[in-house]
């Protein structure tokens, strides 16, 4: 549960990284699709606390056998990030 709840965590850091940089450049030039991507990884930021929040809170009533699936989840969804990331600077 640590590792699924840690992946979590830096998804949340990634998100808000890019929540500031498309916020900038919906702020600078009036870009509705950098908008639309802000509050995209406004809602993804709002999924993942909520991610945190129950894995924290909830931990004794997931079974052993969830937890490499919630880890996967949270690594593919690390590298789906990480690209787009890249691809945003």
């Amino acid at each position: 549960m640590g590792v699924a709840t840690g992946l979590a965590v830096v998804n949340s850091f990634i998100l808000i990284v890019l929540i500031y940089i498309y916020s900038r450049i919906a702020l600078r030039t009036r870009a509705t699709y950098s908008a639309g991507l802000a509050v995209f990884a406004s809602l993804l930021l709002l999924h993942n606390l909520l991610t945190v929040f129950a894995y924290v809170s909830m931990s004794p009533f997931f079974g052993s056998g969830a937890l490499p699936f919630l880890s996967a989840i949270g690594a593919f969804e690390l590298g789906g990030l990480l690209v787009l990331l890249k691809l945003t600077i």
